[in-house]
């Protein structure tokens, strides 16, 4: 197991930052068999499944260093894809916040999708544990009480926080930040734009530059960890016509190109793993 994790780690981490292995060795001994169960739980949808071969649970919630013991913040679960894993994988020993959207929304498709999720949460035993939070990028509103989580995690949203322009991305990493313990991790995953292109395209496109992620991220007090090009995608050149929605599962053009889109697959992705320092 110890030398399966090596090898696992060595394809995780960026040369210019290192993962300490001394937590990645701890890490694999206490977790990696927990993680692999949760991964294959029977309570996961065939559809969601057949995803990981694009969203790579396994690598990016072991880069992650999330343990089962831990208390963590899931921000805007959305369906609950992760939430399928993260549920049964720390139901029992840690505790799992589904920070979804406000309950007031006035934002209709935001109104849908919580609703779902409310209702999957109550299908199966396996979410009986998870406790329903809100969280929103323009208002003070706490997560969690200040200081409690070990892990926040956010797939794929940061883009959305553009609404708000540099103030709302701004001020949801300021929220994260003050919801983790120090030395607690912000594990962010979000669709990559090159850095060569123009500021004005994210967002809009669903992409988002990762150098502007780290610079809000750190302006919020964290420090980047540790990045990794686990959910990278080469064939992905960030420039359809119905930006990141163009490709899979959105698949926004319909039949339209169809199998262009296909043989792209998901979305390139950044990896970050920021820590809050020590106080």
């Amino acid at each position: 197991m110890k030398n399966y994790f090596g090898r696992l780690v060595g394809l995780l981490i960026v040369a210019t930052v290192v993962w300490p292995q001394a937590m990645a060795g701890d890490f694999a001994q206490q977790t990696l068999h927990a993680l692999e169960q949760a991964i294959q739980s029977a309570h996961r949808s065939e559809k969601n499944k057949a995803r990981d071969k694009w969203r790579h649970p396994k690598e990016t919630l072991a880069f992650f260093g999330v343990k089962p013991t831990d208390t963590v913040v899931e921000i805007w679960p959305g369906g609950g894809w992760y939430t399928e894993i993260l549920a049964p994988y720390v139901k029992g020993q840690g505790t799992l916040y589904a920070a979804h959207f406000p309950s007031d929304t006035e934002v209709a498709y935001y109104q849908k999708v919580r609703a779902r999720f409310v209702e999957k949460m109550k299908s199966n035993p396996v979410y009986a544990e998870v406790r329903l939070v809100e969280f929103a990028y323009d208002n003070d509103k706490p997560i969690v009480p200040d200081g409690t989580a070990d892990v926040v995690l956010t797939f794929r949203n940061v883009h959305n926080w553009m609404r708000g322009g540099d103030a709302g991305v701004l001020n949801a990493f300021k929220k994260f930040y003050a919801a983790l313990k120090p030395g607690g991790v912000l594990g962010v995953v979000e669709h990559r734009l090159p850095e060569n292109r123009p500021d004005s395209d994210q967002g809009k496109t669903g992409y988002m530059k990762e150098s502007y992620v780290i610079r809000m991220a750190e302006k919020a007090g964290f420090k980047l960890e540790a990045k990794s090009e686990i959910n990278a995608n080469p064939k992905d050149t960030a420039d359809h016509p119905k930006g990141v929605w163009t490709l899979p599962p959105s698949l926004r053009l319909g039949e339209k190109d169809k199998a262009k889109y296909l043989a792209i697959g998901e979305s390139d992705r950044m990896t970050l793993r920021f820590v809050k320092p020590a106080q």
